[in-house]
């Protein structure tokens, strides 16, 4: 995928975090932007596969809710850790809770709660009553099945909980997703690397786990994956990795007939990634951070669950702290708007910032006016002129809109008001649409320079083959000239042979010649004897 429509868009977080106004950061944020939060007094400490849950407070009938961020356990330089921190976007000041074990009576003794909340990371945790539970994850206490372990968020009382079932092996980088009054466990690597790709539930009224028989084809077996569940009835599971292959595939479960499947997804091209973090909001499955390993992911994904439909909502720098693997995402009402905020991470160095993106509402392309029911009558009109102004260029100052209905007329200066918004939309939508004009004509340049390139090489590549060719048929004759030079070699050979049978006959026949004139000449000298 091609983020470079993004790269004007996206700007340093700490560039924003400079300009900021820290006493009213929430009314300066930028839609679907992210930003860091000014915080004061002390940070927890950096890290990253941390997990992390907003509580909402409502402390009094006439004020907003107080929203809370938790974040417990994560990692650091390869030690596990065991605290658990709490931020307050009211007073935008982070604080430790201190928790008491209930195996020594809630007094808050230290090696109690150290044995009760052990240093952890890799884990998973989720909001359920007034408790937050912790599921599974990497420590250095040993056991073979997952521990589900609590903190009241009254009492902060911490401990075990008690489960009864068959309960997955222990392990951590998996998934847990709230369906109802149950909870999913898919994926992850055991305390011996061996990866996962089981389903096991967790019923939270009976605190009994089930092992969930499944249909077809599973998901290859990874970790540090996202799950979401889009309407109580399919768990998706996105991305992830095994010990060598980094997964940017979508699965399916039916939740109703326990089958998987790999649908067919449209939009963006989404690369591999794991240790991202994810989290739905309505229809929609945000994805932020993640990585391969050598290089972070800087986009922040749009999922559309009904559409199976891939978008890319904004993008920030390369080395920015969101473009991290190990961080968390969830979401939290601020002053009355939706967020994301973001915690955690490495991306070369472990990240302790809490950044937060407002978001953009369903409606919120529409001009408020149009959402109350004072302007019902106006909404219909506002709408066809502005739809009309797109093709016609047609000048809103001249626009008479009236209603019928008596005290249902928005005011003049409403009105203009909103006409001036909306002229300022079109023009930022005629210079995306340059832009993407633009960038469209690059990429045919590119694609011209390409298939220029690709004739080229075709071209080499025909020349290569004719050489080719020839050099087989010119190996062929050597092959058969040094056939032809073997059978003369073995033909020498008999002829050694034979010339060495007749140089051993030659030498014995000279041999017996030897003899026989020697007996002749003895015979001669006997007879001359007696003859004198």
């Amino acid at each position: 995928m091609n983020f470079s429509h993004l790269k004007q868009i996206a700007m340093g977080t700490e560039e924003f975090k400079k300009e900021m106004d820290l006493a009213n950061w929430f009314s300066q944020l930028a839609y679907d932007q992210w930003a860091p939060i000014p915080v004061s007094g002390a940070r927890p400490s950096a890290r990253y596969k941390v997990m992390f849950v907003t509580i909402t407070e409502n402390l009094h009938a006439a004020e907003v809710a107080d929203e809370k961020l938790y974040i417990g356990g994560g990692s650091r330089t390869g030690r596990y850790l065991p605290d658990v921190q709490v931020f307050d976007f009211r007073g935008l000041v982070w604080s430790s809770l201190k928790l008491k074990s209930e195996v020594d009576g809630g007094k808050g003794e230290p090696n109690g709660a150290w044995e009760a909340l052990p240093a952890i990371s890799d884990h998973s945790m989720v909001k359920w009553g007034n408790k937050l539970l912790l599921l599974g994850g990497h420590s250095k206490a040993t056991s073979d099945s997952m521990i589900v372990r609590f903190i009241d968020l009254e009492t902060h009382a911490c401990g075990v909980v008690e489960t009864s079932g068959k309960a997955p092996v222990a392990r951590g980088g998996h998934s847990v997703t709230l369906v109802g009054s149950r909870l999913i466990i898919f994926g992850g690597e055991d305390r011996n690397r061996r990866l996962l790709n089981d389903v096991y539930a967790l019923d939270l009224e009976t605190m009994a786990w089930n092992v969930v028989a499944t249909k077809l084809a599973p998901p290859a077996p990874r970790f540090d994956h996202t799950a979401a569940i889009n309407g109580e009835h399919y768990l998706l599971i996105f991305g992830g990795c095994s010990h060598s292959i980094f997964f940017n595939d979508l699965h399916l479960l039916d939740l109703q007939t326990m089958e998987w499947s790999q649908p067919e997804v449209r939009g963006d091209l989404v690369t591999p990634r794991a240790g991202h973090a994810g989290v739905t909001i309505g229809e929609n499955w945000y994805i932020v951070g993640g990585g391969d390993n050598k290089n972070g992911c800087p986009e922040t994904l749009v999922l559309n669950m009904s559409k199976l439909a891939w978008s890319a909502l904004t993008s920030v720098k390369e080395r920015d702290p969101l473009a991290s693997e190990g961080l968390s995402v969830c979401s939290a009402l601020i002053n009355g708007d939706l967020h994301l905020v973001a915690f955690g991470g490495y991306n070369g160095k472990y990240n302790n910032e809490v950044f937060v993106m407002r978001l953009k509402s369903r409606d919120a392309s529409r001009p408020k006016i149009f959402q109350s029911p004072a302007a019902a009558a106006a909404a219909a009109s506002v709408t066809a002129a502005y739809a009309l102004a797109k093709s016609e260029k047609l000048d809103f100052s001249n626009l008479n809109l009236n209603s019928n209905g008596a005290g249902n007329s928005p005011s003049e200066q409403d009105l203009a008001f909103e006409i001036d918004a909306l002229k300022e939309e079109k023009k930022v939508l005629g210079l995306s649409l340059a832009e993407v004009r633009a960038e469209n004509s690059r990429l045919t340049e590119k694609v011209d320079e390409v298939n220029g390139t690709h004739a080229e090489l075709s071209k080499e590549l025909h020349s290569v083959q004719g050489q080719l060719v020839a050099e087989r048929s010119r190996c062929f004759k050597l092959e058969a000239q040094i056939a032809e030079v073997q059978k003369m070699l073995e033909s020498l050979q008999s002829i050694e042979n034979e010339v060495q049978l007749l140089r051993r006959q030659k030498s014995a026949l000279e041999q017996e010649i030897e003899r026989n004139a020697a007996q002749k000449q003895g015979s001669g000298g006997v007879w001359r004897w007696i003859a004198g």
